[in-house]
């Protein structure tokens, strides 16, 4: 089955329901939170006015008034040009996985010199990182991100709780990222399932890796009261209009693909996901951009139609991921033809624990006003 109003079909997301119209649930679901209950470009022009004047009353004794991750790619690219516009002082944060091409690096180095912002890059030990994302390899799962997006997110926390920035600024936004159905990744933050595939396939201890577990997370979420703000929400954010800007503005370059700053991301979602566990995640992205308008259904339909990955480039990044992952060619084609394991076949969050522990929060919420004032003093 595939949707008349978007691309995606029942191969990439296997719970897609289609009404009488041959509408799936997410053009619907979209279409209710986003277009008819939401706000007018006024009113979101007013909010967006009113949280730009929040993030800059919450200084900290260095200057910064808000903390931000920056990858290189199109969406922090761009917030990062307009809080300088804005006359924003974010802290950059950017968690370096050995895995940066040496285009993301030029990227971010434009950034840096244009904005004037400064960056803080936290880098991960090699040999640390790569014992993870083997074990994530040979546990046979879907998400082979969730090493380098858990460290993103956890380090950009730690970092504003150890300079005690309460804004976090994301380039998160429902005009190209609300759409992405399950069947294409597993949650970010699930550190059962990350200590317990690492116990079972890792062999070094994860002393440097950032973990942000359930409790911290909760203690930084609503203990500290970290604020996040979503900017490019409250605007008419346009992917292809952002890209002409920071090109131009920044001297950005284009890596070809969404995430493609990353070697490795390049190669799980063009390869990897399409090869080994039957997912295009093009249909997802490309969906979005539907939905909001950017472009129409018949121009994603013959961009899903074209090869997703230069075939001389994939050819060159399985010989450079294999071999600095340290799998040898056979090694990696076997994993490639196993039958995929779900994440639920290993300790998670999502299988009893999560509720559990959101038991307790539910339980301990009537005296969070008290504990805030405790740690504030």
């Amino acid at each position: 089955m595939i949707c008349n109003n978007c691309i995606l079909d029942s191969t990439n997301a296997p719970d897609l329901i289609l009404d009488q119209e041959g509408v799936c649930q997410y053009c619907r679901n979209y279409q209710k939170k986003y277009i008819d209950g939401g706000l007018s470009l006024e009113k979101r022009n007013k909010d967006l006015k009113k949280q730009l004047f929040e993030i800059k009353q919450n200084k900290s004794s260095k200057g910064y008034d808000s903390i931000m991750g920056l990858s290189g790619g199109v969406d922090s690219s761009y917030l990062a040009y307009l809080a300088k516009q804005w006359g924003l002082n974010p802290l950059l944060v950017h968690f370096d996985n050995s895995w940066n091409s040496e285009l993301a690096v030029k990227n971010i180095e434009s950034i840096i010199q244009y904005t004037g912002f400064d960056l803080y890059t936290y880098v991960v030990d090699w040999e640390e990182f790569r014992d993870l994302q083997r074990a994530y390899i040979k546990a046979g799962v879907l998400d082979w991100e969730i090493p380098t997006d858990h460290g993103f997110y956890a380090c950009l926390f730690e970092q504003a709780f150890k300079r005690k920035i309460d804004c976090v600024l994301t380039g998160h936004n429902y005009q190209t990222e609300s759409i992405l159905p399950k069947a294409m990744r597993w949650s970010k933050l699930d550190v059962a399932n990350i200590k317990d595939i690492h116990k079972k396939f890792g062999k070094i201890k994860l002393k440097t890796f950032p973990l942000l577990d359930f409790w911290k997370h909760n203690y930084y979420s609503t203990i500290r009261n970290f604020k996040r703000y979503n900017l490019l929400e409250f605007m008419e954010y346009n992917k292809d209009e952002a890209k002409e800007i920071i090109k131009k503005e920044m001297g950005w370059r284009d890596y070809g693909g969404k995430h493609y700053e990353s070697i490795f991301t390049r190669f799980y979602q063009g390869y990897v996901l399409l090869e080994k566990f039957g997912i295009d995640k093009r249909r997802a992205h490309l969906s979005n951009l539907i939905l909001s308008g950017q472009i129409s259904r018949e121009e994603a339909l013959i961009e899903i139609g074209k090869p997703g990955y230069p075939s001389e480039l994939l050819e060159e990044d399985i010989v450079y991921v294999t071999k600095k992952l340290g799998f040898t060619s056979e090694e990696f084609e076997k994993i490639m033809q196993e039958k995929p394991v779900p994440h639920t076949a290993y300790k998670s969050y999502e299988t009893g624990l999560y509720r559990n522990h959101e038991k307790f929060m539910q339980t301990i919420k009537p005296l969070t006003r008290i504990i805030k004032k405790v740690v504030r003093l």
